[in-house]
């Protein structure tokens, strides 16, 4: 019996619409996972992809960031999707740095734009992958 893969979904404002849309073209390859995504983008792919079984945590500035850190920390997350907005200003950078580490602390497989993204979830679809 396979685990039901855990995969991080989380985009800055500036980013939603591209990770929305990014994922309705992957629903199929999502379908199968549990999905673990930050407030607002989380509601943006709930109300999306229905189907998708998604569970949201707080806003990022709100804790969602340190929140899905944890799952890090705690080996239950197998994938970060995170759509990156380099080109604006954000207040809680530090928080994103700091999930960013994790990540790397923990050699969790991460992915900051729609290809890097794409091409990581295909890996995880592949036999040894995730």
């Amino acid at each position: 019996m396979t685990r039901q893969l855990t995969i991080g979904l989380v985009a800055h404002d500036a980013r939603k619409d591209g990770l929305v849309d990014w994922a309705k073209t992957h629903a199929a390859l999502l379908a199968p996972a549990r999905i673990i995504s930050t407030g607002t983008t989380g509601g943006r792919l709930l109300e999306a992809l229905p189907d998708l079984d998604v569970t949201r945590v707080k806003s990022g500035p709100l804790g969602g960031d340190q929140q899905i850190g944890a799952m890090i920390a705690e080996d239950r997350m197998d994938a970060l999707i995170f759509f990156v907005d380099p080109l604006s200003p954000m207040p809680h950078d530090v928080d994103v740095k700091a999930l960013m580490r994790l990540g790397i602390v923990y050699d969790l497989p991460m992915a900051f734009s729609a290809r890097a993204a794409t091409i990581l979830l295909k890996g995880l679809e592949a036999p040894g992958g995730g």
